[in-house]
C-alpha cells in the first residue's frame, strides 16, 4: 500500500511493511523530553466504539518518532502532524495475534504550541489497533488518532469495556427496528407497545412500553425471545445502553408500524420517542465508530 492511499479519518488497508521500511531509512526524532498529552476526555460510547473496532489493544512506550512529509499525509487536519512511531510493547491488554517487543505504527498528533511535532519519547499510550498479517512488529491503528495516554483511570475504563465486550452473554449489536405494534387497553390511558429490533446476528431484542391510567409509562428491554413486561431499562453507560442509545434510529420507520388505526400508529411512535428520551443522547467526542 502506498501512503497516499491512507484516508484522512481512518486507515483503509493494513500498513505495508515496505512503506515502513522506506520511512525508517530517513532521519528520526529522538528527544529526551516527554510531552504530557492531555488526558483524553472520552465518553463511554467513544471507548466502546474504539474497543469494538479493535482486534488488539496494546500499551506501548514511545521510543522515537519521525514526521511524514505533507505528500505522505493526505487528509491531515490543520494543526496536526502524521508520525511514524517506534515504540516498545508494555502489555497486550486484549487480542490474540502475535505481537513484537518493538512496534511501529503511523498516527496523527497535534503540533505543539510552536507548530512543531510533539516530544513523545517515553510517553506511554494505549493503542486501539489491528494486527498486520505476517508482521508482528507493525500495527494498524483503527483510526489515525485511536490512542489515549496510558493513565490508571482511563486504563481501568478500557479494561472494563473490554470485559463487557468479551462477555459470552453480552448484548448483540442493534442495527434497526423490525416491527412495532401498539394496542390500546380497555381503560382510557391504558396501552402496551412492543417494538422488535434488528440485530447483527439475528438475536431477539424487543422494547416494551406499558401505560396505565394516572401513572408514568413503564418500559424495559428484553434480550431474549420472551417479551417480558417486567423487563427493566438498561443502566446508562453499560453495553446494553450503548447498543440502544447509540444505534437506534431517531424515529420509527413508517413501514415498521404494524398497528392498523391512526391512533395506534401515533401511540407506537410516541412510545418509541419516549424510550429514546429515557435512554438519553449517545454522547461522543470522536464522531462514531471507525469505518473501514
Amino acid at each position: 500500500m502506498k501512503l497516499s492511499e491512507i484516508q484522512p479519518r481512518h486507515w483503509s488497508k493494513p500498513l505495508a511493511a515496505a512503506a515502513l521500511a522506506a520511512l525508517l531509512a530517513g532521519p528520526v526524532l529522538a528527544r529526551d523530553e516527554t510531552l504530557a498529552i492531555p488526558p483524553a476526555q472520552l465518553t463511554y460510547a467513544d471507548l466502546v466504539d474504539l474497543a469494538d473496532s479493535s482486534k488488539m489493544v496494546v500499551t506501548a512506550q514511545i521510543r522515537k518518532t519521525r514526521p511524514l512529509a505533507p505528500e505522505q499525509s493526505p487528509g491531515l487536519r490543520q494543526g496536526w502532524v502524521r508520525l511514524l512511531v517506534e515504540a516498545d510493547t508494555q502489555a497486550l491488554v486484549s487480542g490474540k495475534a502475535p505481537i513484537g517487543q518493538a512496534l511501529r505504527f503511523l498516527a496523527d498528533f497535534k503540533l505543539d504550541a510552536n507548530g512543531k511535532p510533539p516530544r513523545l519519547k517515553k510517553t506511554s499510550l494505549i493503542l486501539f489497533a489491528l494486527p498486520v498479517a505476517g508482521h508482528p512488529g507493525d500495527l494498524q491503528l483503527v483510526d489515525v488518532d485511536s490512542y489515549v495516554l496510558a493513565e490508571p483511570e482511563i486504563g481501568q475504563r478500557v479494561r472494563d469495556v473490554l470485559t463487557q465486550l468479551a462477555a459470552p452473554d453480552g448484548p448483540p449489536a442493534v442495527t434497526g427496528v423490525r416491527d412495532a405494534l401498539a394496542v390500546a387497553g380497555n381503560l382510557s390511558g391504558e396501552s402496551e407497545t412492543q417494538i422488535f429490533l434488528k440485530t447483527a446476528n439475528d438475536a431477539p431484542v424487543s422494547l416494551n412500553v406499558v401505560r396505565r391510567p394516572n401513572m408514568d409509562p413503564e418500559w424495559g428491554v428484553s434480550w431474549s425471545e420472551l417479551v417480558d413486561q417486567s423487563a427493566q431499562p438498561p443502566q446508562k453507560d453499560t453495553l446494553q445502553w450503548y447498543r440502544l442509545a447509540c444505534f437506534l434510529p431517531r424515529q420509527l420507520p413508517p413501514g415498521a408500524i404494524l398497528s392498523g388505526s391512526g391512533s395506534d400508529k401515533m401511540l407506537a411512535s410516541t412510545d418509541y420517542r419516549y424510550v429514546l428520551d429515557q435512554l438519553g443522547s449517545c454522547a461522543r467526542t470522536r464522531g462514531g465508530p471507525p469505518k473501514f
